[in-house]
């Protein structure tokens, strides 16, 4: 048995409009997340970046990493190896007008609940453990402002404040 090659990949969320932005290969081909693996000496942040705008032509202005993904142990095409995807995952704002470009994109599609757009099984997992990301970050952020602006509360000058007996 062989080992397994572990491939260092950056992996870009944009949201749309449309959908989630999505590419793919040839037709036959599963949509998937633009990214790609990371060139030597590359951060996996840098390569999702790069790869946004290579098979897009976006050009990122925001990005933050969100969290890292490891993918299921998978054979080659030949068979003759196995590999498994390490992905940091990025949130990215970006500005264009989003075209098929290089690389292995040939084609764009846009990922929204509920639609059919076909997609990878990684690509999927990817997808649904942002959508929980994004959950948790707008319920957090709204346990902040709550705390922050208790809505229908007087401030009260401490001064004018009898204790308590």
């Amino acid at each position: 048995m062989s080992k397994v090659k572990r491939r260092r990949r950056g992996t870009a969320i944009v949201e749309t409009e449309r959908g989630i932005l999505l590419t793919a290969g040839r037709p036959g081909k599963p949509f998937i997340l633009p990214g790609g693996g990371a060139k030597r000496g590359e951060s996996r942040f840098v390569a999702a970046l790069r790869e946004l705008t290579e098979e897009t032509g976006l050009l990122p202005y925001s990005a933050r990493v969100i969290f890292n993904h490891k993918g299921k142990i998978r054979p080659t095409n030949s068979g003759k190896h196995k590999y498994q995807d390490y992905h940091t995952v990025c949130v990215v704002q970006a500005s264009g007008i989003p075209r098929a470009g290089g690389g292995d994109a040939k084609r764009l599609g846009y990922y929204s609940p509920r639609c059919d757009t076909w997609i990878s099984k990684t690509t999927k997992e990817i997808i649904e453990r942002y959508y929980d990301w994004k959950k948790n970050e707008a319920l957090s952020h709204d346990v902040l402002i709550f705390d922050e602006d208790d809505e229908g509360s007087d401030d009260v000058d401490e001064n004018d404040v009898e204790d308590e007996e």
